[in-house]
C-alpha cells in the first residue's frame, strides 16, 4: 500500500496569456497569479530520491529517513503490548498532521496564497534579507532535482511548492508506515476458524492491498507530482498551443472514471485489505478513523479548492432566450427528429473536475400539453433550458413594437422556460424531513405519522401515557388552531404565510387563500378526529366491562351515557345541516367574496350556539361510561378549552364579520323569559340563578381578557427583547482587541465625511446605493485602518466599538488588503487623505439610521465618527402597476448591485462586451433579471418589505425574477392582504 494521497479530476477551460518561446506541444509549462510563464522541471517521485543510494540527499530526506528507520527500532525493541499504545498514538498524530494541518495550510494557501506570502514576508527566497536561509533552501532544492532546474529562473511560487512537498514527503510517508507499524503489532491468528476460512481472509486482504496499490500507482501515473503535491494551489500547469494560447485542459482517464474520488474512496481500500490480514478489531476501526479524516479532508479543503479554482459561477433564475417563431406550413405538424436537431442550439459542456466522470446535459422530454389559454400551440424540445414553440396560422398575432413594454395588472409577456417549470412544479416540496411546513397539513401528517410509528415501541402503555396523549390533541385542537384562526381574523396569518412562502403563477396570486383554506380544512379534520379518537381511547383503557348490571349505578351511567352520546351526535349532525361546509370549516375566516349569512333554523332556532351547550355531551357521556375522574377531569378541561375557543376566537370574529346582525335571545332564551315574566317568583329565582351564572361568566370573562390584554404586550416585548439580545448577543465581540500605542496619535487630526448624493446635501442613501466616505489622518497613521458602519445607537461609547461589524467594513487602504489580511508590501504611497467607497456586501441592506466608525491599526480603538445617515427605501406615492413597477426597477438594479449581467433591460444599464467577447443570452423579456446568489434575492425580499409591507421568501423572489411579475404579485398580495398589509 503506497502513501497517500491524492487527488482531484480537473478540466478548466483554457485561457489566454503572453505569448513564450517556442517549444514542443508536450513541453509542461506553469504559470504563476500574477501570469508569469516558466518551464516546468522534471522531477523526481519520492521513492526514488528518498530510497535509492545514489541519489543525493538533502538534509529534510535525512531527517525523513531518520524517523522511518526510528520507527522500525522501536517497534523491534519494545514488547508488544507498548507498541500498540506506541503506534496506535503516534499514527493519530500523522494522521491529524495530514488531514488538519496540511488540510489548513492548504486551505489558507488556496484562499490567500498564504504559504508563498509568509515566505515572502520572512525574506526565505530573498538572498539580501536572509541570505543563510536562502542559500540552505537553494541546495535543499539543487540535490533534489535534475539538471534542467535553475533555482535562479524559476518564480517564487514553484520554489515554495518545491520545498512545501518535502515536507508533505515526511508526514504522508510516516503516516504510512506508522500504521503499518501498528497494524504488526496488533496482528494475530483468530481463533475458532477453519483452514480454509484463514486462507479466504488472506486471499481476500492481499487482493485489496494490491488493488490499493494499482489504483495509486494509476493515480500518480496520470496526474504526475503536480497533482499528487497540490501543485494547482501554488501555480496552474499547462502547454503553449498554437496562437499563444495557455492551454490548462487537464484530461484524466483510468482510475478517475472507475470510482468518485478515487484517491479518496477505494484507493484506501488496502487499510482493510491489513485489517483482514491482521485479524484484528482495533486495526480495523482505526481504519475507519483514519478513512473517515480523509473524506473530510476532501470535504473541507479539496471540494472547496476545486470550487475555487475551476468552478464556474452558475447564474440562478437565468431564462434562456427563445428563438423567434419559424414561420410553418398551414398544416399544423410537429418537427421531425432531424428538424429538431436543427432547431436545437450547440451543446454546451461545463468545465470538467478530475473526481468527476464527464456528465452528459440533463434535457426535458415531456410535451407541453394545449392549454385553454394559448389554443393550438405546440411545444418541441430544444437541447437547451428553451421550449421551441410552433404555432398554427389561426392562433399567430400580429403585434405592435410598443406592447412589448406594455405592462399590465393582466400578465407579462412570459415565455416557458426550464427556470418557470421548476418554479411551477416544485414549491419547497418535502424531501426526508428537509423543508417542512407546520402550516402545511401533508408536512405535519408525514411527521405525525413518523411519530406513531415510532412511539409505540418507545413510550410505556400506561394510562398517563393516554391521559397526555389526550391532553396534547386536546390542547392542539382548541388553543393551537384557535390562535390560528384567531391571527387569520385579526391579520389574515394564515394567508399571508402561503403568499410570503410559495410561488403562485401570474395571475394565480389568489391561489394563497385557496392553499392556505385547503391546508386548515386539512388540519381541522385531522385535528377534530384525532381530538375525539384520543379521547375515546383513554376512556377504553379506564373502562371496564360490569359483571354485575344491577349492582350500583352502573346501568344509569351507561343509560345517560349513551343519551348524552347521542344528543352530542344529533347536535353535530344538525349544526352541520344548517352551517354546510362553509360554516362548518370556518369558510368566513379565509373567504371574504362568499355571500354568507346569518340563518336562524333547525337547531340554530332554539340556540344561538349549540356548541356552547353540547359540544362536550360526548365527552362527559364517555365520562360517566367509563367511570373515571382522569376521564372526567379531561373532560371538563375540554369543555373549558372550547369556551374559551368561542369566547376569543368565535364570537369576536362574528361581531366584526356581522355586527348588530346576531340575534341576542335565541328561541329557548325568549320562551324561558315568557315564562318566567308570568311568574313572578319563578322570574325572581330564575333572575337571581341567572344573574348568578352571568357574572360568574362575566367575571370569568374579564379576568381572562384582563389576563390576555395584560399579558399579550409583556409576551410582545419579551420576544422583542429576546430577539434583541439575541442579535446583540451575536454582534457582541467576545474579546475587543485595543491598541495599546494611542497616546502617539492626536485624534483630532482624524476626520471622517459623508460625501452626500442629493443635490440638498441631505446624508439619505436608497437601500444598495454605494456610499463614498472621505477621511482624514496624520501623515504616519497605521496602514491597517479601517472604517466600519453601525446600527445607530448600536455602540455606546464613542471611545471603542464593542458591536461585531458583520463584514460591513472597508480598509483606508484598500489596495494594501487582500480581503480581510493586510499585505506585507515594501514600497507604500504615503498619504494623510482619500476616500473610500462602501457598496454591495459591505452596505447594510435594512432600512435605518447608521453611522461609520474609523478603528486604528486593525483594534477598536474609535478615531472619528461621520453620520448619522438615513438609509432609506422607495415608497411610492400610489400603488397602481406604473408606480410599484418603476420603483421595483431601482431596487433591483441596485440589490443586484448594478450588474450589467444581471439587472433587467428596462432598467436602462447596459451590457458592455468587448469586441472578441460574445455577449450572453438574455432573456426576451427586458424586466427579466438574475443572481449570482439567494442572499441577493434576500435583498429584493427584505426593501420589498420596507417599501410595500409584504414580505416574501427569498423562493418567491428567484421563481418571479421579473420586475412586472413582482409588481403584479405585490399589488395582487395587498389587495389580497387588505386591510392588514397598510
Amino acid at each position: 500500500m503506497s502513501e497517500q494521497d491524492g487527488l482531484r479530476r480537473r478540466k478548466p477551460a483554457p485561457k489566454d496569456s503572453a505569448p513564450a518561446p517556442a517549444t514542443t506541444p508536450d513541453t509542461a509549462w506553469g504559470r504563476t497569479p500574477a501570469g508569469h510563464l516558466f518551464r516546468i522541471p522534471t522531477t523526481q517521485d519520492v521513492l526514488t530520491s528518498l530510497f535509492h543510494p545514489l541519489h543525493p540527499k538533502s538534509h529534510l530526506d535525512l531527517v525523513n529517513l531518520g524517523l522511518l528507520g526510528g520507527q522500525i527500532l522501536v517497534f523491534l525493541a519494545l514488547p508488544r503490548y507498548i507498541s500498540q499504545f506506541l503506534f496506535v498514538i503516534y499514527f493519530a498524530f500523522w494522521r491529524l498532521a495530514y488531514d488538519v494541518g496540511l488540510g489548513w495550510v492548504l486551505t489558507k494557501q488556496s484562499k490567500r496564497r498564504w504559504i508563498v506570502r509568509e515566505v515572502q514576508a520572512r525574506g526565505w527566497l530573498d538572498p539580501a534579507r536572509r541570505p543563510a536561509v536562502y542559500n540552505w533552501i537553494r541546495n535543499e532544492l539543487k540535490n533534489k532535482m535534475g539538471g534542467d532546474y535553475s533555482f535562479e529562473d524559476l518564480p517564487v511560487e514553484y520554489n515554495t511548492w518545491l520545498l512545501f512537498r518535502q515536507v508533505v514527503d515526511i508526514i504522508l510517508i510516516n503516516d504510512f508506515l506508522s500504521y503499518c507499524m501498528f497494524a504488526f503489532s496488533v496482528f494475530r491468528v483468530p481463533d475458532g476458524l477453519s483452514t480454509v476460512t484463514h486462507f479466504i481472509r488472506w486471499m481476500a486482504g492481499f487482493a485489496l492491498i494490491a488493488f490499493n496499490l494499482w489504483v495509486k500507482t494509476e493515480a500518480h501515473h496520470v496526474v504526475k507530482d503536480y497533482g499528487w503535491y497540490w501543485g494547482d494551489v501554488f501555480f496552474e500547469r499547462g502547454r503553449l498551443v498554437p496562437g499563444g494560447t495557455f492551454d490548462t485542459s487537464l484530461v484524466f482517464d483510468g482510475v478517475f472514471e472507475m470510482a468518485p474520488h478515487p484517491m479518496y474512496s477505494v484507493g484506501y481500500a488496502g487499510y482493510y485489505g491489513l485489517s483482514l490480514i491482521a485479524g484484528s478489531y482495533s486495526l480495523f476501526f482505526v481504519s475507519l478513523w483514519a478513512h473517515a479524516m480523509q473524506f473530510g479532508f476532501l470535504v473541507w479543503f479539496e471540494n472547496p479548492h476545486i470550487e475555487r479554482a475551476y468552478g464556474q459561477k452558475q447564474l440562478i433564475a437565468a431564462r434562456t432566450p427563445l428563438y423567434s417563431n419559424t414561420p410553418v406550413p398551414s398544416k399544423l405538424n410537429l418537427p421531425d427528429i432531424d428538424d429538431l436537431a436543427e432547431l436545437s442550439t450547440p451543446a454546451h459542456t461545463d468545465a470538467e473536475t478530475e473526481t468527476e466522470t464527464e456528465t452528459e446535459a440533463d434535457s426535458l422530454s415531456q410535451s407541453m400539453a394545449l392549454s385553454p389559454s394559448r389554443p393550438n400551440v405546440k411545444h418541441a424540445r430544444s437541447s437547451g433550458d428553451s421550449i421551441v414553440r410552433i404555432q398554427s396560422p389561426d392562433s399567430t398575432r400580429v403585434q405592435s413594437p410598443d406592447s412589448d413594454m406594455k405592462r399590465s395588472r393582466h400578465g407579462r409577456n412570459k415565455s416557458i422556460s426550464k427556470h418557470d417549470l421548476l418554479a411551477r412544479y416544485f414549491r419547497k416540496d418535502v424531501v426526508g424531513f428537509k423543508n417542512l411546513d407546520f402550516l402545511r397539513a401533508s408536512d405535519l401528517k408525514l411527521v405525525l405519522l413518523t411519530f406513531y410509528i415510532l412511539a409505540p415501541s418507545v413510550l410505556p402503555h400506561s394510562v398517563i401515557t393516554y391521559f397526555l396523549h389526550a391532553l396534547a390533541w386536546r390542547i392542539f385542537h382548541s388553543f393551537v388552531l384557535g390562535g390560528i384562526l384567531k391571527a387569520q381574523s385579526e391579520g389574515k396569518w394564515l394567508v399571508r404565510h402561503y403568499v410570503q412562502t410559495y410561488h403562485y403563477d401570474q395571475g394565480r396570486e389568489d391561489g394563497a387563500v385557496e392553499e392556505a383554506f385547503a391546508s386548515w380544512k386539512e388540519l381541522y379534520t385531522m385535528s377534530l378526529c384525532g381530538t375525539y379518537a384520543s379521547f375515546v381511547v383513554l376512556a377504553w383503557k379506564n373502562y371496564s366491562i360490569p359483571v354485575d348490571w344491577s349492582v350500583g349505578d352502573q346501568l344509569l351511567r351507561h343509560t345517560f351515557g349513551m343519551l348524552l352520546l347521542g344528543l352530542h351526535l344529533w347536535a353535530a349532525l344538525q349544526s352541520f345541516e344548517i352551517l354546510g361546509a362553509f360554516g362548518w370549516f370556518f369558510g368566513d375566516f379565509f373567504i371574504s367574496d362568499y355571500p354568507a349569512q346569518l340563518s336562524y333554523t333547525g337547531i340554530y332556532r332554539f340556540l344561538n350556539n349549540p356548541e356552547r351547550m353540547m359540544s362536550g355531551a360526548a365527552l362527559f357521556g364517555l365520562a360517566l361510561i367509563s367511570g373515571s375522574r382522569a376521564v372526567f377531569a379531561l373532560a371538563i378541561f375540554s369543555a373549558a378549552a372550547h369556551w374559551w375557543f368561542l369566547k376569543f376566537v368565535e364570537s369576536p370574529h362574528m361581531k366584526k364579520l356581522y355586527g348588530n346582525s346576531l340575534r341576542k335571545d335565541a328561541g329557548l332564551t325568549k320562551t324561558l323569559k315568557s315564562v318566567a315574566g308570568r311568574n313572578a317568583r319563578v322570574a325572581r329565582v330564575a333572575r337571581e340563578v341567572t344573574g348568578t351564572f352571568e357574572r360568574v361568566y362575566e367575571d370569568t370573562a374579564v379576568v381572562v381578557e384582563d389576563f390576555l390584554a395584560k399579558s399579550a404586550p409583556i409576551v410582545s416585548e419579551v420576544v422583542q427583547d429576546a430577539r434583541v439580545m439575541l442579535q446583540q448577543s451575536r454582534d457582541r465581540l467576545i474579546i475587543t482587541r485595543i491598541a495599546n500605542d494611542m497616546s502617539s496619535f492626536d485624534v483630532e487630526k482624524y476626520h471622517l465625511a459623508v460625501v452626500p448624493t442629493n443635490p440638498d446635501g441631505e446624508l439619505r442613501f436608497h437601500i444598495g446605493e454605494p456610499i463614498t466616505i472621505a477621511w482624514r489622518a496624520p501623515l504616519e497613521h497605521s496602514r491597517r485602518d479601517w472604517i466600519g458602519i453601525y446600527r445607530l445607537g448600536s455602540n455606546k461609547s464613542n471611545l471603542v466599538t464593542k458591536v461585531n461589524s458583520n463584514g460591513k467594513w472597508v480598509p483606508v487602504h484598500d489596495d494594501e488588503w487582500d480581503g480581510d489580511v493586510p499585505l506585507s508590501l515594501e514600497h507604500r504611497n504615503q498619504t494623510d487623505h482619500g476616500e473610500v467607497v462602501f457598496q454591495k456586501d459591505q452596505l447594510p441592506w435594512q432600512t435605518g439610521k447608521y453611522e461609520f466608525r474609523y478603528h486604528h491599526d486593525g483594534k477598536y480603538n474609535v478615531m472619528s465618527i461621520a453620520g448619522p445617515i438615513d438609509i432609506y427605501v422607495d415608497k411610492p406615492a400610489t400603488l397602481d402597476f406604473d408606480s410599484v413597477r418603476h420603483s421595483l426597477i431601482r431596487i433591483v438594479t441596485l440589490c443586484l448591485d448594478s450588474d450589467p449581467s444581471l439587472v433587467p433591460q428596462s432598467s436602462g444599464i447596459e451590457l458592455v462586451t468587448t469586441s472578441d467577447a460574445t455577449p450572453k443570452p438574455r432573456s426576451a423579456d427586458p424586466d427579466d433579471f438574475r443572481f449570482w446568489s439567494e442572499r441577493q434575492a434576500k435583498r429584493i425580499a427584505s426593501a420589498i418589505l420596507a417599501a410595500f409591507g409584504v414580505e416574501y421568501a427569498p423562493e418567491v423572489i428567484v421563481a418571479d425574477a421579473n420586475v412586472a411579475a413582482l409588481a403584479n404579485r405585490i399589488l395582487n398580495s395587498l389587495e389580497l392582504l387588505a386591510p392588514s398589509v397598510r
